[in-house]
């Protein structure tokens, strides 16, 4: 009847009295739903009905919830935060929104209502989250593309990675997809056609990051392992490949995947010799991933960043790159270039002066055909 009057109030009342006789059986639930569309006005009350299974009761100006206002546990928020509650609750939206078609539009604006103005709670993000991609196909994928823009137009993509972070969502929202579309190429295409290219940056890093730590997992096993390093190095540049790292990165990895495969002395006057001896063995590995100047640069800083920070091995560090220059892991240039200006500022004093030596000899050694002299041993 459109004469009647609009009272969300009393629909509230008598969703919450439903879901109270239901408690947290979620198939009962579901089947109150079905059976209550055919005497409560669903279409009329849409928000205030999906306000009730999201967040427990009708929300306030603002997205939250109003203090004196019935609420129920049978909700979303409420419920625990596992995988397995949260697809059975989705169960219960796939079949009220199966059943009252036109529900679907009214389920889609309620979530993005939630996600621009609770965002302040990062369980809340979670919640959503996982009960969106698990009714993603039934609603629309779009949906994703609408939380998103509100979420990022309210605040930043920075906030926006900070919240997924504190809820170990960060890298997992290819899951908002069937899991035949669950590439980083799918995702990127999808959401730079629809305006959103920070989140498609920001999830390809985040897979950057996640096969970086893989990577060095894998490496740090092939080493314990003893496996031979033609193995490692074919190994390395597949994972190179397919997940587009960088050599700079890859050589920054092994050097600590190597320097945390041994104990070291804590001993000063034993810790260089072990270390020589430990490097050298790696050096073949090593040397496969200098083949660029900015690679042996980054390797540079590594084992200066290495030496400062564990303060046995201060005095280690002009023997380290001697051996690496001798094993034609790290050439001239790119030496000089760390001396002259591409150092760190951390220990730049004693590393500088310990190269002082093995710099001047390099500067007037004749294209690089001198031996070594022993000062620089």
């Amino acid at each position: 009847d459109e004469k009647e009057r609009f009272d969300p109030t009393q629909f509230q009342d008598c969703i919450i009295q439903g879901l109270s006789e239901t408690g947290s059986d979620l198939e009962a639930v579901a089947k109150f739903l079905d059976a209550s569309g055919a005497k409560l006005d669903y279409r009329r009350y849409a928000e205030t009905l999906f306000d009730i299974l999201v967040a427990g009761g009708m929300l306030a100006p603002g997205g939250t919830l109003a203090d004196d206002m019935t609420r129920t546990n049978v909700c979303v928020f409420a419920a625990q935060e596992d995988l397995e509650t949260m697809q059975a609750f989705a169960q219960v939206f796939n079949k009220l929104i199966r059943r009252y078609k036109y529900l679907e539009k009214g389920f889609e604006d309620e979530v993005k209502k939630v996600w621009s103005k609770v965002l302040i709670s990062t369980q809340i993000t979670l919640h959503i989250l996982l009960v969106n991609r698990c009714i993603l196909k039934s609603v629309s994928a779009a949906f994703a593309v609408k939380l998103f823009k509100s979420w990022i137009n309210e605040k930043d993509i920075n906030a926006v990675a900070v919240s997924l972070r504190k809820v170990n969502m960060d890298n997992r929202l290819m899951e908002l997809f069937p899991a035949n579309k669950q590439s980083v190429e799918h995702f990127s295409k999808y959401f730079t056609e629809a305006g959103l290219k920070e989140l498609s940056e920001y999830v390809r890093n985040q897979q950057s990051i996640g096969a970086r730590k893989e990577l060095q997992k894998e490496l740090h096993e092939q080493m314990s392992r003893g496996d031979p390093f033609k193995d490692i190095i074919l190994y390395v540049k597949e994972e190179m490949k397919k997940n587009n790292i960088s050599e700079q990165i890859v050589v920054a990895i092994i050097w600590s995947s190597v320097m945390s495969t041994v104990e070291w002395n804590k001993k000063e006057e034993l810790v260089a010799e072990q270390a020589i001896k430990h490097l050298k063995q790696y050096s073949p590995l090593l040397a496969a991933f200098t083949t660029q100047g900015q690679s042996e640069l980054t390797l540079l800083l590594k084992i200066q960043e290495y030496c400062y920070d564990n303060i046995h091995f201060m005095k280690a560090f002009q023997k380290i790159v001697v051996l690496f220059y001798k094993a034609e892991v790290l050439s001239e240039e790119p030496i000089l270039k760390w001396y002259k200006d591409a150092h760190l500022a951390k220990g730049k004093s004693v590393f500088l002066e310990q190269m002082k030596k093995f710099v001047e000899w390099l500067k007037n050694a004749e294209e690089g055909n001198q031996q070594l002299s022993s000062q620089v041993e």
